[in-house]
């Protein structure tokens, strides 16, 4: 059986429909994809169409589709590359876009960590300016302590020179009134032993006087012959103790000091004893004045006499009465 031969519209339609569904199909993918994977550059679709030929078809109906098919192929041609371009443009927006606000994104950014460091750089300065501003009321702090410790050391040496100034002024003028006090003691002193020495000189004169006198006197008494001498011992006996008495009181005066407190109304007795040759052996207190330091300046002036070589011309009868005897001193009798 012959098969009837399809018109050309007939053998156009099926090829334009697949072309058309699958430019659709294509569309789709591509916007899924852009939509899904925007960072992935998309892959070129290769489009290949297909036709189908029965083999019941004709070489001349073969021919036909062939022909339809590159008409087909040439017009899609264009369209694919306008897409390409369309797609390539909203890339090149969204990519812009893109790096706009990542851009935006990195100004933000930077501003928000340029404005936090100078945040801390103000923040730095400040404790730093803080810092300054303590450690130089420390300092001007310290510097007051010093200079106030300074100013009382500074004091405390002003009075402590005044302090000793003034007491070197006292010591020295003390000293000076001390030394003036020893000057003037000592010239009195010195005055006072002139004065007593020329004194006693003028005494010991007096008595050297009263004494050879009495010497001469003694002498020539003893100087007489024994006969006489034996003649007027009655008569004269009690002339001639009285005369030794004498004697010893002006020997006793001679290294007699006078004691403080002595007056007139003493009267010591004293008991003596003596050798024919007229050595003194011992003195001792009879009856005491009643004043000490008298009884012993009296005793102590006896014992200096220690001999009486005037006793040596006495004959024992009269010597015998010296041999221990009592003699009665007072001020007057030493002071002669």
């Amino acid at each position: 059986m012959q098969q009837r031969e399809r018109s050309p519209s007939e053998s156009l339609f099926w090829p334009v429909v697949w072309a058309v569904g699958l430019h659709v199909l294509m569309f789709g993918m591509l916007f899924v994809s852009f939509a899904f994977a925007p960072e992935l550059p998309p892959a070129k679709p290769i489009v290949q169409a297909t036709l189908y030929q029965l083999k019941s078809q004709s070489q001349a109906t073969t021919q036909t589709n062939q022909k339809i098919a590159g008409e087909a192929k040439k017009s899609a041609a264009p369209q694919y590359e306008t897409e390409q371009l369309e797609q390539k443009k909203a890339e090149a927006e969204k990519q812009a876009q893109a790096k706009a606000e990542a851009q935006k994104q990195a100004q933000a950014k930077a501003a928000e960590q340029k404005k936090a460091e100078e945040a801390q750089k103000a923040d730095a300065a400040k404790k730093a300016e803080a810092d300054a501003a303590a450690k130089a009321a420390e300092q001007k702090k310290l510097a007051d302590v010093a200079k106030a410790k300074a100013a009382l050391e500074a004091d405390k040496k002003k009075a402590a020179e005044a302090e000793a100034k003034k007491k070197a002024a006292e010591d020295a003028k003390k000293k000076a009134a001390e030394e003036a006090k020893k000057k003037a003691a000592a010239d009195a002193a010195k005055k006072k032993a002139a004065e007593d020495a020329k004194k006693k000189a003028a005494q010991a004169a007096e008595r050297k006087a009263v004494e050879d006198k009495k010497a001469a006197a003694l002498a020539e008494l003893l100087s007489e012959d024994t006969e006489r001498q034996q003649a007027l011992a009655e008569t004269q006996g009690d002339q001639t103790a009285g005369d030794f008495d004498d004697l010893i009181r002006m020997r006793a005066a001679e290294g007699w000091s006078r004691p403080p407190g002595a007056n007139s109304s003493m009267r010591v007795v004293l008991q003596i004893n003596m050798l024919p040759d007229g050595t003194i052996t011992n003195v001792s207190i009879a009856s005491s004045s009643g004043n000490g330091p008298f009884d012993s300046s009296a005793i102590a002036a006896v014992r200096n006499i220690g001999r009486l070589v005037e006793m040596q011309g006495l004959s024992p009868a009269d010597f015998n009465p010296y041999r221990s005897f009592k003699m009665t001193f007072t001020p007057e009798d030493l002071a002669l």
